[in-house]
């Protein structure tokens, strides 16, 4: 009927306010008070737990998981008004070093609002006001890359803040390094703690973003690598010990307690070794997305190494005397040192640089890190081997990562151990 008297008119207005609550409650209901209150019971319990079955997962990882575990705060929701219509850009491990770095970065581009993943939404709240990141520019949502389980969230969460809209950046990188344990950390899941957060964390973060990265029209995964697995460099091939998956003996059987054995390549623990190992698997990763969905999706996927942050926390657990005398040896005597600030630079524009549209790229800058730095007495620096300054550039990639079949198998194996299966494109 025509709207004719002011009943009627309000009347409408009352029944179309209603239709859009109930359109918005499935996005809603999951944020209730009590539901955090549960999870952080449940997440409690399970990380109690030291052991995990052998047997390797084969059900289909799923974004919306039926019982969402705790969590301590609320996670951002319905952020369409808030990211208006710049590129949406999730950036992993952001409340320290690199990260942290990429994130203030790109909060500065008028053209991009910043998801920060992280597992510590406080500090990366107050690091944030630190660095004066503009509130409007970013969001916090929680994500343990320890815990599928919370990856998993951390998905949810991120498309009820989106809603519909399509994810345009990803870029993958907090990592873990544990040189000085004599023995294995293990995750929620049972896996090395290094291969867990470095790599299958991220593995199964990508598997289940792809869907809407591709729905974009300018999407680019980028996960950072290292010249520690690259063994055609002085980092990665001189320096002991050497990365070396083997035929990934270590992912397809248990130590006999139900949990994988701690090594990739099934040999006893080395937490500086299987750092590395992990780094291996990422640049890897990057090549099989690119072999088998670039051309499907237009996504580019890409990795890089940024240089040598030698003050960036991620050398935490060394001990007082390399943290400090470290930044020196980089600097002066192998050239490849860098700061946090040019590193972040140096990400940000693989994340957004035209000339990084290329997929299937590693990228670096000022040599490529197969030989020490060479003295300049015009600027009195070492320089020439991917340290601070110079340009960026498509670098090669040692073999055990650029052997497709090892490749192929690091995939297939790493998508059984996540639990995922991954979608087709035609």
């Amino acid at each position: 009927r025509p709207l004719t008297t002011p009943a009627r008119r309000l009347a409408f207005i009352m029944k179309t306010i209603i239709t859009s609550m109930v359109a918005l409650l499935p996005l809603t209901a999951a944020f209730t008070p009590s539901s955090f209150t549960a999870r952080t019971a449940r997440h409690a319990a399970a990380r109690r737990v030291t052991a995990v079955p052998s047997a390797v997962p084969t059900m289909v990882a799923s974004a919306e998981p039926a019982a969402k575990p705790q969590r301590r705060t609320l996670p951002p929701v319905l952020g369409g008004l808030k990211a208006g219509n710049k590129k949406l850009c999730v950036i992993t491990g952001a409340s320290s070093g690199l990260g942290l770095s990429a994130a203030r970065e790109m909060c500065e581009k008028d053209d991009y609002f910043v998801i920060c993943a992280v597992r510590d939404v406080d500090k990366m709240r107050s690091e944030a006001a630190a660095q004066g990141m503009d509130e409007k520019k970013y969001a916090i949502i929680e994500c343990d890359l320890a815990s599928f389980q919370s990856i998993k969230d951390f998905v949810f969460d991120l498309k009820a803040f989106k809603s519909s809209r399509p994810l345009d950046r990803l870029v993958c990188n907090a990592a873990v390094y544990l040189p000085k344990d004599p023995l294995p950390k293990y995750s929620e899941d049972g896996y090395e703690m290094s291969m867990a957060v470095n790599h299958l964390g991220h593995f199964l973060l990508c598997n289940l973003l792809i869907d809407d990265m591709a729905k974009s029209k300018d999407a680019r995964c980028v996960i950072v690598g290292s010249i520690t697995g690259n063994s055609n460099t002085v980092g990665g091939g001189l320096v002991y010990p050497r990365a070396d998956v083997g035929q990934f003996q270590g992912w397809v059987q248990d130590n006999g307690e139900g949990k994988k054995i701690e090594m990739i390549d099934g040999k006893g623990f080395f937490g500086a070794k299987a750092y590395k190992d992990s780094k291996v698997c990422n640049m890897m990763t990057v090549s099989e997305l690119h072999r088998r969905y670039h051309d499907k999706t237009g996504i580019t996927f890409s990795s890089l190494y940024p240089g040598c942050i030698a003050e960036t926390a991620l050398f935490r657990e060394k001990r007082q005397w390399f943290r400090r005398g470290f930044p020196l040896f980089m600097k002066y005597v192998t050239g490849g040192y860098v700061s946090e600030q040019e590193a972040g630079e140096r990400l940000a524009q693989v994340i957004d640089d035209d000339l990084c549209k290329k997929s299937g790229v590693y990228w670096s800058w000022n040599g490529n890190a197969k030989q020490v730095g060479l003295y300049d007495p015009k600027t009195k620096t070492v320089s020439g081997a991917g340290g601070s300054g110079g340009e960026i550039f498509e670098n090669d990639q040692s073999n055990q990562v650029t052997d497709i079949e090892r490749a192929g198998r690091m995939f297939d194996l790493s998508s059984k151990l996540c639990g995922v299966e991954w979608p087709e494109f035609k």
